[in-house]
Order: structure tokens, then C-alpha cells, then sequence
């Protein structure tokens, strides 16, 4: 298998707003000064700071999938992770996800990947390095000691970051923030962030959850697994390239 290389930070990064499964949206993403893989300059300049990716260069005709939160809400989801061996990805809140820890607890059993989404999903941009650095160490420190992991990818809410996010992050232990290219809404359309609309290899694909309930998750993804293999992909393990 051959992995992905990460590039490094982006610099004087302004706000970045995107649809975000289990986040609130916006209808386009807003501009940003930088982009991914441009070096980082000032006071960071040297610094390893972690890359913003939404895609990853490989070779492998892979896609990975990602949830935010609520997942847990569909029992039959559990099951579908399991029979398909799928390597998902799910970014935890521990405010909406803790109440449901046990129900992750199973996910992570058959498979799941248990990442970072900050304590209270308050948009980090704009706030002083202080809170960044305490709503991502603060989950890092609640997933240690609920499942005995230390999570490295991180999803920023609301898809929401700055430089400050990357500096706070690599602190706190992270090595990449995850955002994403596609997006499944609870319509079960595909919606994409940039480039032409269809999937590519190494494409991180946000699927959101429904509401209230989520009960329809497990088939939006039985429905997206159907898409993915029509294109010639497979759902590929995000931690194996990241």
C-alpha cells in the first residue's frame, strides 16, 4: 500500500466555514488567505505545525469515510461496521457525544476510529491560543480515559480554524486536521467543498447525520458504499494514510 504524503501547514489561515456532518452549514465555504501546503511564515516559521487536509495524494483508489457525533443514534449502524469490515472515522464532541460514550465504546469495538472534536464544539477561530489549546487537549485528556486511546486527527467545528487552531493543536498531540471534499447530507446528496463533482481517490467524504434521530444513517451509507464501488473505490482506513 502506498501511503499519502502530508505537505506542510498553511499559513495566515483565515476563517474556513464548510458543510460539516453533525455541524451547522454554511452554503459555500468562505475565503481563506492560504491553502494547504503553502509553508508556514512569522513566527511559525520552522515550526511543525499539523497539515489541513480534505483529500490525501495516493495511489490507492481508496475513499474515507467520516462522521461527526450522533452516529451512535442508528442501532442498525453498529451492525452495518461490523458486516462490512468498513474503517470509518468518527470525530467526537464531548458534550453531545459523552451522554452515548458506551454506545462509541461498541463502534470502536468492530473498528471505528475514535478522533478529536473538541469539548464543547465552539468555533475556535478568532479565540486566543488559551481556549483553542483547552477545547482540544480537553478532549484529547476525555478520550484517553474513556476508551484508553490518544487521538491524532482532528476535525475543527463548523470547519472553523486559524493558524492559532494549528498552533494549539500540534501542542495538544494532533498531526493532521481533517476537513473534507465530499459531503453526504441527510438527503443522501453528494455535495463537494472544490474540483468537479464526482469522487476521486483519496477523498475524505463527511457523512452527516439525520435529525433528529439518525435513523436513516445506515442506509444514506449502504447507499454511498453503492456509489463508491460504482466508481471503481473502496473505503480505505484513514489512520493507514494520515
Amino acid at each position: 500500500m502506498r501511503r499519502g504524503r502530508l505537505r506542510p501547514a498553511a499559513a495566515a489561515l483565515a476563517v474556513l466555514l464548510l458543510p460539516l456532518a453533525g455541524c451547522d452549514r454554511t452554503a459555500a465555504p468562505a475565503a481563506r488567505a492560504g491553502a494547504a501546503g503553502e509553508p508556514a511564515q512569522g513566527g511559525d516559521r520552522g515550526r511543525h505545525l499539523p497539515p489541513v487536509v480534505d483529500h490525501v495524494r495516493t495511489t490507492d483508489r481508496v475513499v474515507f469515510l467520516t462522521y461527526d457525533d450522533s452516529a451512535e443514534r442508528d442501532p442498525a449502524f453498529t451492525g452495518l461496521i461490523r458486516e462490512r469490515r468498513l474503517p470509518v472515522t468518527l470525530f467526537l464532541t464531548d458534550t453531545v457525544a459523552g451522554p452515548a460514550y458506551g454506545d462509541f465504546a461498541r463502534l470502536r469495538s468492530v473498528g471505528a476510529s475514535l478522533q478529536n472534536h473538541t469539548l464543547d464544539h465552539r468555533a475556535l477561530s478568532g479565540l486566543p491560543y488559551a481556549g483553542q489549546r483547552a477545547e482540544i487537549c480537553g478532549q484529547q485528556t476525555k478520550l484517553t480515559s474513556r476508551f484508553g486511546v490518544r487521538a491524532h486527527l482532528f476535525r475543527p467545528p463548523h470547519g472553523a480554524y486559524d493558524t492559532t487552531t494549528l498552533r494549539a493543536a500540534a501542542d495538544c498531540g494532533i498531526t493532521a486536521l481533517v476537513l473534507w471534499r465530499a459531503a453526504l447530507n441527510a438527503d443522501g446528496a453528494l455535495t463537494y467543498t472544490r474540483g468537479d463533482h464526482r469522487l476521486h481517490p483519496g477523498d475524505v467524504i463527511a457523512v452527516a447525520p439525520d435529525h433528529p434521530t439518525a435513523t436513516d444513517l445506515t442506509s444514506r451509507t449502504e447507499d454511498l458504499l453503492k456509489t463508491v464501488a460504482e466508481q471503481g473505490l473502496r473505503v480505505g482506513n484513514l489512520e493507514d494514510y494520515l
